[in-house]
């Protein structure tokens, strides 16, 4: 009769574990796609550039410094560095959930029951001992150990660890990406002060030059060849280069600020070579093909991992509904007085029990985490294709940009030394009559825009040749 009970009891609770793990809720799945293009447009290299070290593609040690400094002090890469060891010791909480809880135990307490009841009217009928009562109120001394385990029947504790392994290797990739961005935008704001540093010097040399040109107007007005307008023409022309030259020194400020920022230190110069930019040749960059990216982009690796251990989030979320094996035990010692707490066999106490719990009527909790789980991986899916995306597109646009950029800096080179020619042929026909002073304004104007957008589109190419070695994922390492 006890026999077929528990028999009943079994087939019970399987039928009900049948029933959890069959009715689960409708959900959408979706493949993440890595295809990407042979090759990028105007690109067949196989060879990749970004294979190179930071510290040997930079070959200005100035630069090199700077980047070296703000490896060790930068804010917000500490800051990534920290998230890395939560990560880390959060690998080491799931391992300790696979192992067996061993806990020990030191109690004393005391109780006293009512005379009519059911416990008070036992201990009276009753002796502790031959011709003892039980006492009233009865202490009660006890130490052990204590000990409890889940078994991982469905991967549940097994899946969570190895999530916490990929957010893990997902935080160190998260490093490399904020390596590659920050060692980016330190070159960018160095070539930027460079070419801040060559316009302050072409503003300050233009200044003289249109000081000269005032001079002349002056002596050109007393020989009444020209009127007081040209002479004032010229004088706001000198007023607005020196207005400039100080624009363009707060311009030096902010951005040797900026880089003293990123270096996690307070305001200082930064030292520099300020007359090697307008020398700088942006080198050689060979891209490789779009599949390196899957391999050398850390932001691409790091929503791969997100996405990996979202899947396993999934799986966890889907084992809720199943039910759990626990295994619980006891063994100590346990005794009315202190005095007897070591008697054996007579105060040892121990327990072992296990029992099998899963949900069976409530279970929107769990079904709206399945739920949100799934939601959660087909969100990493999208990130990780998004991810693929933005990294090709990247490259594309610079190498583009590379190949305009030269072609635009060579025939600014040009048109720079066409007006340089033209100052001089501007003042030579002045001087015989032969151009009014308007015409020698305009070309110290223009010749003044034209080198200064050299200067703008040298820093452009560097910036390029900066932006794709990042977007191919170089730098970190």
């Amino acid at each position: 009769m006890l026999k077929n009970s528990i028999y009943k009891s079994i087939g019970f609770v399987l039928i009900c574990a049948a029933y959890t793990a069959c009715k689960l809720p409708e959900v959408a799945q979706r493949s993440e796609n890595k295809q990407v293009p042979l090759n990028f447009a105007g690109s067949v290299d196989t060879l990749n550039s970004t294979h190179v070290k930071w510290s040997e593609f930079f070959k200005d040690q100035y630069l090199v410094n700077l980047i070296d400094t703000a490896l060790k002090n930068n804010q917000e890469l500490n800051i990534t560095l920290q998230e890395i060891e939560i990560a880390r010791n959060e690998i080491r909480i799931k391992k300790g959930e696979l192992l067996p809880g061993v806990n020990y135990k030191l109690g004393a307490g005391i109780e006293k029951v009512g005379r009519y009841t059911s416990s008070g009217a036992g201990d009276a009928s009753t002796d502790i001992t031959p011709g003892r009562e039980v006492p009233d109120p009865l202490a009660d001394y006890n130490f052990g150990l204590q000990a409890s385990w889940e078994a991982d029947i469905w991967h549940k504790l097994r899946n969570g660890k190895q999530a916490a392994v990929n957010r893990y290797l997902s935080t160190v990739e998260g490093k490399h990406f904020v390596i590659s961005n920050l060692i980016a935008e330190i070159a960018n704001s160095y070539y930027e002060l460079l070419a801040q540093d060559n316009e302050l010097e072409i503003v300050r040399k233009n200044i003289d030059l249109q000081n000269n040109a005032l001079e002349l107007m002056k002596v050109q007005k007393q020989a009444t060849r020209v009127t007081e307008l040209a002479v004032r023409k010229f004088e706001a022309e000198v007023l607005n280069s020196k207005s400039l030259e100080f624009e363009i020194q707060q311009k030096v400020t902010e951005t040797e600020n900026r880089i003293n920022l990123l270096l996690g230190r307070y305001p200082q110069e930064i030292a520099r070579d300020k007359g090697k930019f307008a020398d700088l040749v942006p080198p050689v960059f060979q891209a490789g093909i779009p599949a390196q990216l899957l391999s050398n982009r850390p932001d691409i690796k790091k929503a791969e991992f997100e996405l990996t251990a979202a899947k396993l989030d999934v799986k966890i979320a889907k084992a809720q509904f199943y039910p759990s094996l626990g295994i619980s035990a006891n063994l100590g010692f346990q005794a009315f007085n202190p005095a007897y707490l070591i008697r054996i066999p007579e105060s040892l106490a121990y327990s072992l029990a296990g029992d099998l719990v899963g949900p069976l009527i409530n279970r929107n909790g769990i079904k709206a985490e399945y739920l949100n789980a799934n939601a959660r991986q087909l969100q990493a899916v999208y990130n990780y294709e998004r991810s693929i995306l933005t990294g090709y597109l990247e490259v594309a646009n610079q190498l583009s940009g590379i190949s305009n950029l030269q072609k635009s800096y060579e025939l600014k080179a040009k048109q720079v030394q066409a007006l340089t020619q033209s100052i001089e042929i501007s003042n030579d026909l002045f001087k015989s009559a032969r151009a009014d002073y308007f015409e020698v304004l305009m070309t110290q104007r223009d010749a003044l825009q034209s080198r200064l957008e050299l200067i703008e589109t040298k820093k452009q190419q560097l910036n390029a040749v900066v932006n794709i070695y990042r977007a191919l994922g170089g730098g970190w390492n």
